[in-house]
């Protein structure tokens, strides 16, 4: 069962695309389309069945992990995370003109966040992935021809593996774990 979180983040994959295709719709009309999509009648009745398992009195929960991740160059990143991997843009912020930029990112379940900022993170970190349909998503990445990287899949005992390494020294492993 999906989430509100991941219903939004449909919606503004929905919006994205159709935009591309010159199709201009409002954010809560792709909203409204996303739960129809889902079964349901409207976006509030789809908020009020999507995240009817909440945590029980005391019970620890861990909702959504975004690692941040190191920039050092605004186009590098955004050519690399968006243009080779696929994500979108889910905010940017700077403090002012000229300012540091921190960059949300998102693509299906996974939220990345890039930072410009020097005390958020350190270059050359390294995040696990856990994905599915890995040999489809290292054939999209293949077919771009992107000059900078082109990962392999590795067959490795808990499962099968691609790393990327971003301009910046970071590396994204991920993994289609074994049954």
């Amino acid at each position: 069962m999906a989430s509100t979180d991941q219903a939004k983040s449909m919606a503004r994959q929905l919006r994205a695309a159709l935009s591309s295709d010159g199709m201009d719709i409002s954010h809560s009309r792709s909203l409204e389309l996303v739960a129809t999509a889902l079964g349901h009648a409207d976006w509030n009745s789809a908020c009020a069945k999507l995240d009817q398992r909440r945590a029980s009195p005391g019970e620890v929960r861990f909702n959504r992990c975004s690692p941040i991740l190191r920039i050092f160059d605004e186009m590098k990143a955004r050519e690399f995370y968006c243009g080779f991997l696929g994500f979108q843009v889910v905010f940017e912020h700077r403090f002012s003109e000229g300012m540091p930029l921190y960059l949300g990112l998102e693509r299906s379940d996974l939220s990345l966040h890039l930072s410009e900022h020097h005390g958020d993170a350190s270059p050359g970190a390294n995040v696990f992935v856990t994905a599915t349909n890995i040999r489809e998503f290292h054939r999209e990445l293949s077919e771009k021809r992107y000059s900078y990287n082109r990962p392999g899949l590795e067959d490795l005992p808990w499962g099968m593996q691609m790393q990327v390494t971003d301009p910046f020294g970071n590396r994204i492993r991920f993994c289609q774990q074994s049954e």
